[in-house]
């Protein structure tokens, strides 16, 4: 029998026949043709996970350079917007098909709207979709293998930044390659958002398990070791959602930043119950780890290694290419270090602490963009992700699940107060930074 053919639910916008008079340059173009250049933009800079401030501000320097004036309304998924050129207006209601990160692409659109007055004006609307088609081309950097392996150095890393030793590294490492290998590659194919979070999590736990099992058997280690577990599945944690729903909220972007809110607690809730529901069955439960028995000064050269190789790999999850990646990670390894030496160091709360790591993360991001000139975005945010505090949701969860609820509130209540923090510091960061973050016009 002939293969059954999926019919899209989303049908594609042929942008190229906005295009009447493919002759003109953009600027002598209709509303329409001028609007679809605008609107497209945005929807793209949407899809790469930016912000409604960000990608709100890249379609209005498109339509000063036309000539237009542009009123929109972004969420998560779509983007409503109106274009008014003197008495005619021209509105337009566009939506992606899924949301992601795509650092990468959003390095090329962020060049493109800042080239746009000297290189764009003088070409047709053809010319500009036809570059435009060629940036939408840009996938993924890398394979699902690749981005197993950058789960499985990201988790690997984060499980000894959150206490765990050797072996518990090495089996979250391979737990979460293999996890985050299934994951992108049943995203490639386009399989729906809870099937490729419930899969990936159950991949990594089970592998995680099976791990421990052998090790017990055959190398006599402790089964204290199942505390990582937790660890294998953290690449799932939407990092990205949660950090630009708090900017898009201080902006007063109310719908983008309640959209990314309730899109990453929806992910962090499948996540978790999937992952609750592979404990009972394979009889884990999230222990304390092992004291690793760890001087200070061993302790902070790791912990600078570890933050440095964890930032690394979220990133490069992030589809950074590499350069990228290693400045995010060189940012995260100073401010991840800070945040975790002034939480054993001092009596710093850590939601306290973490609000100084994203607040120097956001610093020394501002001091380097001017010698680096990467989106501000793609290495902020990707340098406090893993000071997202996953292992406290999980735990926070699976006590919920055995009704146990006051340990269930308490760890609910740290991660609140921590998830709450990242955002804040960014944000200052940015207020101090520059100056057209400060105002609300």
């Amino acid at each position: 029998m002939p293969e059954q053919t999926i019919k899209r639910n989303h049908m594609a916008i042929p942008w190229h026949d906005y295009i009447q008079q493919k002759q003109l340059p953009i600027t002598q173009a209709s509303l329409s043709e001028k609007a679809s250049v605008i609107g497209r933009i945005g929807l793209m800079l949407l899809s790469c996970g930016t912000g409604a401030w960000r990608v709100r501000s890249s379609m209005n320097t498109i339509s000063e350079c036309l000539g237009v004036v542009c009123s929109a309304d972004i969420g998560l998924m779509s983007v409503e917007y109106t274009c008014f050129d003197g008495t005619e207006s021209f509105s337009q209601s566009l939506c992606l098909t899924n949301t992601g990160v795509n650092t990468s692409k959003l390095n090329r659109l962020e060049r493109f709207v800042a080239d746009f007055p000297e290189k764009g004006l003088s070409l047709t609307g053809e010319q500009l979709h036809s570059r435009l088609d060629d940036i939408e081309q840009i996938h993924g950097l890398y394979s699902p293998l690749a981005l197993g392996l950058a789960a499985a150095l990201a988790c690997g890393a984060f499980t000894f930044l959150l206490g765990g030793g050797l072996w518990e590294m090495c089996f979250a490492f391979l737990g979460a390659g293999v996890g985050n290998t299934i994951r992108c590659k049943l995203t490639k194919h386009h399989f729906t958002l809870f099937l490729c979070i419930v899969t990936s999590v159950a991949a990594a736990c089970l592998i995680y398990a099976g791990c421990l099992r052998l090790a017990e058997m055959f190398l006599g280690i402790s089964s204290q070791h199942e505390a990582g577990y937790i660890c294998s599945m953290l690449f799932i944690v939407p990092g990205f959602p949660f950090i630009t729903s708090g900017i898009d909220l201080a902006k007063l972007d109310m719908r983008s930043g309640l959209e990314r809110l309730a899109y990453a607690v929806l992910v962090v809730m499948v996540a978790t119950l999937a992952a609750w529901m592979m404990a009972l069955l394979l009889h884990l439960t999230p222990v304390d780890f092992m004291n690793l028995h760890l001087n200070t000064t061993q302790y902070l050269v790791l912990r600078l290694l570890f933050s440095f190789c964890g930032v690394f790999g979220f990133s490069v999850m992030f589809n950074s290419p590499v350069k990228i990646a290693a400045t995010a990670a060189a940012i995260g390894a100073v401010s991840n270090t800070l945040r975790l030496e002034l939480v054993d160091l001092s009596t710093c709360p850590p939601a306290i602490a973490a609000f100084l790591g994203a607040l120097t993360a956001g610093l020394l991001a501002s001091l380097l963009k001017a010698y680096v000139g990467y989106p501000r975005v793609s290495i902020t945010v990707p340098s406090i992700v893993i000071m997202v505090p996953g292992l406290y949701l999980y735990k926070a969860i699976y006590n919920l699940g055995i009704m146990s609820l006051s340990d269930a509130a308490v760890w609910m209540t740290s991660a609140l107060l921590i998830i709450a923090a990242l955002p804040l510091g960014l944000i200052f960061a940015r207020i101090v930074t520059d100056k057209t973050f400060r105002y609300c016009t």
